[in-house]
């Protein structure tokens, strides 16, 4: 979780590749009307969030019936949003990827074929609530390769990644 530009999809398709977890990009679970928003440079709001909060909560849980580990991206904003997507899934680890205003505005404006413009990127800091040590999110400062960082998230999530037991988001 965290703002957009600040890593996730590539991280976690470090993850993906380096644990054989599968991965999605919950990006692509929006409804089109929320990318064609996002597009026009406004901001979602909590009722637009709602559906796609949704859907990945239900991606997280076709993985749970399977028992299977995998990764899902999620800005996951608010703890509002996190209590829909990690909810009582004791199972999910939260990685909350935390970056500075100027590195994040950077890694937007070199991204293409993204629908999230840099306009959009004080709207998503003022939303933010950085999770709260109940939440028992990993955080993790971004600013090194996405190597790096898996391999941090790695080494701390223990035995758990190692054995491919339980679901992650990142």
């Amino acid at each position: 979780m965290g703002v957009s530009g600040v890593g996730k999809s590539t991280i976690a398709q470090e993850l993906a590749g380096r644990l054989g977890w599968p991965f999605e990009e919950g990006d692509t679970l929006h409804p089109e009307a929320n990318v064609a928003k996002m597009h026009a440079g406004l901001p979602l709001t909590d009722a637009d969030r709602q559906p796609w909060l949704e859907r990945v909560a239900a991606w997280i849980d076709g993985r749970r019936a399977k028992k299977q580990a995998g990764i899902i991206t999620c800005s996951a904003l608010k703890r509002s949003y996190r209590r829909i997507i990690v909810g009582d899934r004791p199972e999910v680890r939260l990685v909350y990827l935390r970056g500075g205003r100027d590195l994040i505005a950077r890694r937007l404006a070199g991204r293409t074929g993204h629908f999230m413009p840099v306009g959009l990127l004080q709207s998503q800091i003022d939303t933010l609530e950085e999770p709260l040590p109940e939440e028992d999110a990993l955080v993790i400062d971004v600013g090194t390769p996405a190597a790096d960082v898996a391999q941090k998230i790695i080494r701390l999530l223990g035995a758990s990644a190692a054995t491919g037991s339980g679901a992650m988001r990142a």
